[in-house]
């Protein structure tokens, strides 16, 4: 099966590099573009087996080394020397190409594989051409690689962050007063084990209080010591043996935790000493990941999660025509029904959605009648019992919801198998990033399992 992605991802990536040479006034060369051209190959192979092998940076690179059938396929077999990509050469093949570029070479496949057979076969060698009229949509949480984000927990990270990035200031040579950092850190660590067997004790809503407010007593002691040691680093970077973006990549990890931690402060002061809640949309669930937000499903196991919501579409064949990982609090699912339509109809030419299968969280008066009017059969679920009992006499709204269940089987593969369980991409553009690599890998996956027009000729011939 050849869909031409590998060109199409090629061009696309070359397209995005030159831009990026111009706007810097630079000329790139032929000799350049060429070994740019060939890395960008190499990205595509080395992502979609990783993704589809479900490792990580590091054990891809001990895989392709150990393996000459992953080696011939990522373009690093060689006769002299094999350099095996290093992890941090893949992470950067990771973002190759933007989220938006890999949707156009998603689109493109989707395109090609619902093109008709002609005398010359079909482009992909599919039997018979991928029909997308009929839509499956669900949403699932894709949760963040994070721990349970408890208050309390918050000035604990903040206190490591800190005191790491004030032990790496000290180690190259820039030193301000104060005491040994570790011993900071073992403090907050014995207060957080303090805090955790509070909880068994008889009066231990009163020791959890008075915990914290010995935690935010020495949060204050080690901020004001990051604080000192951070402006250390920025006036006298040249006595060390940094260079100026090593120093400021240390800057921003000590800026980012400081400009939280006042907000973390008074989220724990609140919650613990004043017993009060707090709005979702002012709390602060990590101190690194501030894109994740909280999402209450009410599902066994998982009444509340924590991370972002992917919405799915896909097709008969369980090939995925349609996703979107949602940055914001995604509203309610009835809200993502018409663009997720309208997204299916613009990837392919000549396409109409003819029907649309969904659960109850769907369903609302305004999508029934945007449906209608758009000519699409509704078969999502009614939120009304009464309703559904009555839709479930209509065959074809009987058979679409049957089908349906098999999508929440598709959702679990897709999170579980293709994102990794949890997804390892840190902040959203490359969480979203790695969804889209997901959706390529996948669908090439199913794709190359549809039964081929070559089968057919040979069954014929047997």
């Amino acid at each position: 099966m050849d869909g031409g992605i590998e060109e199409r991802f090629v061009e696309l990536a070359l397209g995005q590099w030159l831009e990026k040479k111009d706007s810097s006034g630079q000329e790139p060369g032929v000799k350049q573009q060429q070994h740019y051209q060939h890395q960008s190959m190499r990205a595509l192979r080395c992502n979609i087996a990783r993704t589809l092998l479900g490792e990580d940076f590091r054990g891809m690179s001990c895989r392709i080394a150990e393996s000459y059938l992953l080696q011939r396929f990522c373009l690093v077999d060689r006769l002299d020397v094999i350099r095996v990509p290093s992890k941090s050469t893949l992470q950067r093949y990771a973002d190759w190409i933007s989220a938006d570029g890999m949707r156009e070479i998603i689109n493109d496949l989707l395109s090609k594989a619902c093109e008709p057979v002609k005398k010359g076969g079909q482009i992909l060698s599919l039997e018979k051409p991928l029909d997308i009229g009929v839509c499956f949509l669900d949403t699932s949480c894709v949760k963040a690689n994070i721990h349970f984000p408890t208050d309390w927990v918050l000035l604990r990270d903040a206190t490591r962050t800190l005191m790491k990035a004030v032990m790496l200031i000290r180690k190259h040579g820039l030193k301000h007063r104060m005491g040994e950092p570790r011993e900071f850190m073992k403090q907050m660590n014995r207060l957080s084990i303090r805090m955790t067997h509070s909880r068994r004790k008889l009066e231990g809503k009163k020791q959890r209080k008075e915990i914290v407010r010995l935690m935010k007593r020495q949060i204050k002691t080690i901020a004001s010591h990051a604080q000192r040691h951070r402006k250390l680093l920025d006036e006298c970077w040249e006595q060390t043996d940094l260079s100026r973006k090593q120093a400021e990549q240390i800057l921003r990890r000590i800026d980012g935790i400081l400009n939280l931690l006042p907000q973390a402060r008074k989220q724990a002061h609140e919650r613990i000493i004043g017993e009060r809640p707090v709005d979702n949309a002012d709390k602060i669930l990590s101190l690194y990941e501030k894109e994740i937000r909280v999402i209450v499903r009410g599902k066994a196991g998982a009444e509340v999660e924590f991370g972002n919501t992917l919405l799915l579409g896909e097709q008969y064949d369980g090939v995925i025509v349609d996703w979107k990982l949602i940055e914001e609090q995604a509203l309610s699912d009835s809200a993502l029904v018409k663009e997720s339509i309208q997204r299916v109809e613009a990837a392919v030419q000549n396409i109409k959605i003819r029907a649309l299968a969904a659960d109850r969280g769907f369903e609302s008066p305004t999508n029934v009648q945007w449906l209608k009017k758009h000519r699409t059969f509704n078969a999502m679920a009614p939120r009304k019992i009464e309703e559904l009992k009555c839709r479930l006499g209509e065959q074809r709204f009987r058979e679409l919801q049957k089908r349906r269940a098999q999508t929440e089987a598709r959702l679990a593969i897709f999170k579980n198998q293709f994102l990794g369980k949890p997804m390892r991409s840190k902040g959203f553009g490359h969480r979203e990033t790695q969804t889209a690599w997901g959706v390529l890998t996948h669908n090439l996956w199913v794709i190359a399992r549809l039964p081929a027009a070559e089968e057919k000729i040979l069954k014929k011939a047997a």
